[in-house]
């Protein structure tokens, strides 16, 4: 039985088999695969997403959004708006809107990460070189005031960071367990966004220290 459920969760790449037991993946041993992120405070991330995307105008607009499971959910909130162009380097966002005919969605081309369902890499990054957004909705694995904002691969940040330059405004959503973590990859330190939605029960001392670095703080 040991066995068996070895080699089911070696197949989900959770863990890797080796002779006699297992271990985790060390490259990524603190990331999960974003398919067992989606049902963690799920409440939350709902509540995240709709108040973010009323923060977006309603006009024609270019927008820009990272993978993550709580982008999604803005994503979901988006799907009867108009005049949004949305240009995202998740898969999962991608095929969340590409059924709505009122929104135009462009993917952008990379090496995908199994990990999160992203395009990565030097031409994602090309890609993004190329483009202006209104706004940017930038998902991350950890927010700190003296961190940053942060997330666990080096190559997803630079697609990330890519994102931000090339936007007017940045938005970052975040549950409560992102605040005041810090992660291997730093995307941008927190003067380059605009607004963080996050819950009320994020911890209080960091989202002090977050403020007083002159950052917008939405607290749901």
């Amino acid at each position: 039985t040991i066995r068996r459920d070895l080699v089911i969760l070696d197949t989900q790449g959770l863990v890797r088999r080796s002779h006699g037991g297992a271990s985790m993946h060390t490259a990524h041993s603190s990331e999960r695969p974003v398919r067992y992120r989606d049902g963690h405070h799920r409440d939350a991330k709902q509540r995240i997403g709709a108040a973010c995307a009323e923060t977006i105008p309603l006009r024609v607009q270019a927008i820009a959004m990272s993978g993550g499971t709580t982008t999604r959910e803005v994503a979901r909130h988006l799907v009867d708006r108009s005049g949004l162009t949305v240009v995202t380097n998740s898969l999962t966002i991608a095929m969340e809107l590409t059924m709505r005919p009122r929104l135009r969605v462009i993917v952008t081309g990379g090496q995908l990460r199994s990990e999160s369902f992203e395009m990565v890499g030097a031409w994602t990054e090309r890609f993004l070189d190329g483009l202006n957004f209104g706004m940017t909705i930038m998902g991350v694995d950890g927010i700190s005031a003296s961190g940053g904002l942060t997330t666990h691969d080096p190559v997803e940040a630079r697609a990330n960071q890519r994102m931000i330059e090339r936007s007017q405004r940045t938005i970052v959503v975040a549950d409560a367990t992102k605040i005041g973590a810090v992660t291997m990859a730093r995307i941008a330190d927190v003067s380059r966004i605009s607004l963080l939605i996050t819950e009320a029960d994020a911890p209080a001392r960091e989202i002090v220290a977050l403020r007083a670095t002159g950052l917008e703080v939405m607290l749901l």
